[in-house]
């Protein structure tokens, strides 16, 4: 038996989310239309934005969508593969960037410096009050 962790969409699911929210579910695809309509950004370049959206949240129902819908605006697929790789990017971009936050921790834990300096090691140690640190020391 094959499985999949993501079910396919059919029309009688769509009429069901209807159903069981019909004013949010109108409200909804109204928001839908406004932020897609050609605005101070043409449709294309705001499926664009959101074909790489859609892969930095990891949804396949809007990779699929999205992608689709960037291609009928016009988008081809270097565009499209582009906007991915953007997507990429800022995604290891924010990982890079949080690394502040560990080197933060380390400086932390090596030291009574302030988290704001970083110890490499090489100067003396700061006499200032220790600095809490959020997990247990390691022995």
């Amino acid at each position: 038996m094959t499985e999949t962790l993501y079910h396919a969409t059919t029309p009688a699911l769509a009429a069901r989310r209807r159903e069981l929210a019909p004013a949010t579910h109108r409200a909804f695809e109204e928001f839908g239309r406004a932020v897609f309509a050609d605005g101070a950004l043409d449709r294309k370049t705001k499926q664009l934005i959101a074909v790489a959206v859609a892969h930095v949240t990891q949804c396949p129902y809007c990779i699929e969508g999205h992608t689709k819908l960037a291609s009928r605006e016009g988008a081809d697929a270097q565009e499209i593969m582009e906007s991915i790789w953007v997507a990429a990017e800022m995604r290891a971009g924010g990982a890079f960037a949080h690394s502040t936050l560990a080197l933060h921790a380390l400086a932390a834990d090596e030291s009574t410096d302030s988290p704001t300096e970083l110890h490499t090691g090489s100067e003396a140690p700061s006499s200032s009050p220790s600095v809490e640190r959020p997990f247990p020391a390691q022995a």
